[in-house]
């Protein structure tokens, strides 16, 4: 097993990657991620890219980009509106779920 196996496998939502670990978890390289970051279109926290930290969420979003851009040739601003729609689908979704009528 891969250690970014490992890694995917008991990521936790409270759980923090450093911009290593994301790039390694997605297959993409630094410059990818930063280039996002500087676009708005992947969320951080921390102020210089040796302190940015992400979560499972951040993870989940940034694998949806990039395979929208990868797969589509979409460009990343419009990979991220599908990556918030999709975001926007799944909470509808568990609300109708909680209310009883999904």
């Amino acid at each position: 097993m891969r250690d970014e196996d490992l890694l995917i496998g008991t990521l936790l939502e409270d759980a923090c990657l450093t911009l290593e670990e994301l790039c390694s978890a997605c297959a993409v390289s630094q410059d990818w991620v930063e280039r996002r970051v500087r676009e708005g279109l992947l969320p951080i926290a921390g102020e210089t890219p040796e302190a940015w930290r992400f979560s499972s969420r951040d993870l989940r979003r940034a694998r949806v980009i990039w395979r929208y851009e990868r797969d589509f040739e979409a460009e990343p601003e419009l990979a991220a509106l599908v990556a918030d729609l999709m975001e926007e689908i799944e909470a509808l979704r568990a609300r109708l779920q909680r209310a009883g009528l999904a």
